[in-house]
């Protein structure tokens, strides 16, 4: 805990103005001095929030942004958080080819990526100290560098939600291996398998 909290902290709590000061603060701390990422979630700027750090700093600051990075077709099946600002792929599923070794579709990264996600950004009338949230399945391998490529571009307040979308798995049980530890849509927040007709990536767009 930093002095500043710890000097808040013993202060008596004269009224519920303090006390909301106080719960806002720690909650920016929280965020801001997150400790023990893996190196491959590590982000340029070392910003990182869970899922529910992400839901409350989108209720504290008006002008935040939610970005997803997922492919379409994984929200297709699995569900788009509700107060999404941008959707833009940082990866793609290749149909046109098939890993025998994976035993699944290769993916692609999105060349358009810096381009599209720009120009989303410049259409929500971003700033450079813009909060600027990006979240994929799970934290690792898509928001991480998709939030480097956002702080490259200017912005100082890039965070990557460390939980990602659907979580981590389960390590036991009848359902070992689901992911359905932590993450936004295990975590009691808003989502849906709507997609906003105003929000969804295509090819066309």
């Amino acid at each position: 805990m930093s002095g500043v909290a710890s000097y808040f902290a013993e202060l008596p709590y004269r009224n519920s103005a303090l006390a909301a000061l106080m719960t806002l603060s720690m909650s920016v701390i929280t965020i801001a001095q997150a400790e023990d990422v893996p190196s491959y979630r590590e982000t340029q700027l070392g910003l990182y929030v869970s899922a529910r750090e992400a839901y409350d700093l989108l209720q504290q600051e008006e002008d935040a942004l939610l970005i997803d990075v997922r492919d379409p077709v994984e929200i297709k099946f699995t569900g788009f958080a509700e107060p999404t600002d941008i959707h833009v792929p940082w990866v793609l599923t290749d149909t046109t080819q098939f890993d025998a070794d994976s035993k699944t579709w290769p993916t692609v990264r999105n060349a358009n990526f810096a381009e599209q996600i720009r120009a989303a950004l410049e259409a929500h009338q971003a700033n450079d100290d813009t909060p600027i949230i990006v979240m994929c399945r799970s934290g690792a391998t898509r928001s991480a560098p998709a939030a480097d490529l956002i702080a490259e571009m200017g912005f100082s307040q890039v965070y990557s939600v460390s939980d990602g979308f659907e979580g981590g798995t389960l390590a036991e049980g009848d359902s070992k291996g689901v992911r359905a530890r932590d993450g936004w849509r295990n975590s009691g927040l808003p989502w849906s398998y709507d997609v906003n007709p105003d929000t969804a990536w295509y090819e066309s767009k």
